[in-house]
């Protein structure tokens, strides 16, 4: 039987980005957002409980028996570094194997707007990056950062679960944490951080309402703080914030909010037309004065997507426009794009008024 270095080369050789290991079906890659069945044989449940065993922490052990499943980062010299999900699913164990950058991405490689590098040298304020699992923003995060430590003598402070693409230091100084391994959790790393000296901190996802609170917190008290959020655009982000507390609080969550908040960045990947990638589409809010309105005034919430869609010259996109570019420039097929689309109807009439398709 191979062992996990040759799944996980074929990983690798293929391009893939994801592997999956699951009892009694071969190795499964994923590559550009396809799941591709392997030659290799079937795994046995002796098998998937071995690889566990061999690679999974001691410390996370019992976080497998209590609760099923456990994250982690695994590096194989030579192959690289992968994000691990262990679970436990009809009473076997299975593995996914998430590959990793080998290095931080270059914003201007990753196919996404400026204004992202305009967001990302603000000196303070709260920006978050937000979309589905799978969709990226993790490699966004670090194209960010990455940009940050090219162009800004300061310190970093990154909060991960777990750590997954490395950061040497170049202008700035980079200290990353991982949960668990490092610190408790995210609430308990920020409010430690902040006596780290920090410039910018990020936080790898914001989970609850303690966490939320104190990246306000540091946004509004001078420091410039990036998280992510299982959110499918600006409007829902706003909301999701919001939500996380009780009606009490809410009416000062969105003051804070709208005074710290410099951008939004939502986003989901689409299979390019020659099928040799994945490509980004992203809608952009920026906080402007209409902006902040709409975050402190419950009744004017519902209007952001508007302002999305009309605030191109700040920088700003929306979904549909993000997706009529990719379509009008070849890059993506037509039916990708209504695939991805918040509503295929809405964006029929955005091609319609646009004259094509």
């Amino acid at each position: 039987m191979p062992d996990l270095s040759d799944y996980l080369r074929l990983l690798v050789d293929k391009r893939g980005s994801d592997l999956h290991v699951k009892v009694a079906q071969p190795p499964v890659i994923r590559i550009h957002g396809e799941l591709i069945t392997s030659d290799y044989p079937k795994f046995t449940p002796e098998d998937t409980e071995r690889m566990a065993h061999e690679i999974l922490p001691e410390k996370l052990l019992g976080e497998l028996e209590e609760f099923g499943g456990a994250d982690f980062a695994h590096s194989i010299p030579g192959l690289g570094r992968f994000r691990v999900n262990v679970f436990r699913q009809r009473g076997s164990i299975g593995l996914v194997f998430r590959r990793v950058l080998p290095a931080p991405p270059v914003l201007d490689s990753l196919g996404v707007p400026d204004v992202l590098k305009r967001l990302a040298e603000e000196p303070r304020g709260l920006v978050l990056v937000t979309g589905p699992t799978g969709s990226g923003k993790t490699t966004t995060c670090a194209g960010m950062v990455n940009h940050i430590n090219a162009t800004r003598a300061c310190h970093v402070v990154t909060l991960e679960d777990p750590i997954e693409i490395l950061h040497a230091d170049k202008k700035a100084l980079i200290d990353q944490r991982e949960i668990g391994t490092d610190c408790e959790s995210f609430s308990t790393g920020l409010r430690h951080a902040m006596r780290q000296d920090p410039d910018v901190i990020f936080l790898g996802e914001m989970r609850d309402p303690e966490t939320v609170w104190a990246a306000l917190a540091a946004s509004e008290t001078g420091h410039f703080v990036m998280s992510t959020l299982h959110t499918v655009d600006a409007a829902e982000t706003v909301n999701r914030i919001i939500e996380f507390f009780p009606a009490h609080q809410q009416m000062q969550v969105r003051n804070s909010l709208a005074g710290a908040l410099q951008g939004i960045v939502s986003q989901r990947l689409l299979t390019r037309k020659d099928r040799k990638g994945l490509v980004p589409a992203i809608e952009v809010l920026v906080n402007t004065r209409r902006v902040h309105d709409c975050i402190v005034k419950p009744d004017e919430t519902r209007y952001i997507p508007d302002i999305v869609a009309e605030g191109e010259f700040y920088g700003m996109q929306s979904f549909d426009q993000a997706l009529m570019r990719l379509y009008q420039s070849d890059t993506v097929t037509l039916e990708d794009a209504m695939d991805a689309a918040t509503s295929p109807h809405d964006f029929q009439l955005t091609l319609k008024k646009a004259g094509v398709g």
